[in-house]
């Protein structure tokens, strides 16, 4: 089906800098909303159930497995993370632009249920640097770093499978590329069949 409103997918690497860069660009363009996935993690430092995520059990987390109610979940981490179908077609049907953070399994099972999807991938300069971002984050121990870097290898790999790749490299320049994609993807002509259906039916375009 499709929706007045678009949606995004960003993926990346741990330390990439993918909620940095999607809390940047939702704070320059109002009409970009976020969609809050289900984890069977605990919160980190500030983070608030319904804010960042939906913080559940793993007995919630299964019956939502059961009931169908995610268009996409995985293991990250050695944790679950789902995204609700039923969150993102509402939103998409009010016209707004739903932009989702997840890991690249969810990104590609997701641009198999909404075929219009926009993926953009987040790369670190260097591995250097990713390790770097890692330790400066003081929230995991060597040896987690050591499976994250281990992973991020993994799913640096799958890259060529996104629409759009980002170079987290200089920060500014990096939320004005996403802001781009977003802006470019807005003018698309079946983006703007669907969020200007009126106009094209006055214009008599088919």
């Amino acid at each position: 089906m499709d929706y007045p409103g678009n949606l995004f997918v960003v993926a990346a690497p741990s330390g990439a800098g993918k909620s940095s860069l999607v809390k940047a660009l939702m704070e320059l363009d109002s009409h970009v909303q976020p969609s809050v996935s289900h984890t069977t993690r605990a919160p980190r430092g500030q983070e608030k159930h319904g804010r960042e995520y939906f913080f559940v059990s793993e007995t919630e987390f299964d019956a939502m497995v059961q009931a169908n109610a995610f268009v996409e979940w995985a293991h990250v981490h050695n944790h679950r993370y789902g995204t609700s179908k039923k969150a993102i077609e509402e939103r998409m049907s009010q016209g707004a632009d739903v932009i989702l953070e997840i890991d690249f399994q969810g990104a590609l099972q997701i641009k198999k249920v909404f075929a219009n999807a926009v993926t953009i991938f987040i790369l670190p300069p260097s591995w250097d640097e990713l390790r770097s971002r890692l330790e400066r984050r003081g929230e995991d121990s060597a040896q987690v770093i050591e499976v994250r870097l281990h992973n991020a290898a993994l799913e640096m790999a799958q890259v060529h499978q996104f629409d759009f790749v980002i170079i987290n490299e200089l920060f500014d320049r990096a939320v004005f590329d996403l802001k781009s994609i977003v802006h470019a993807q807005r003018l698309k002509y079946l983006a703007q069949r669907r969020a200007r259906a009126e106009t094209f039916k006055a214009l008599h375009i088919s």
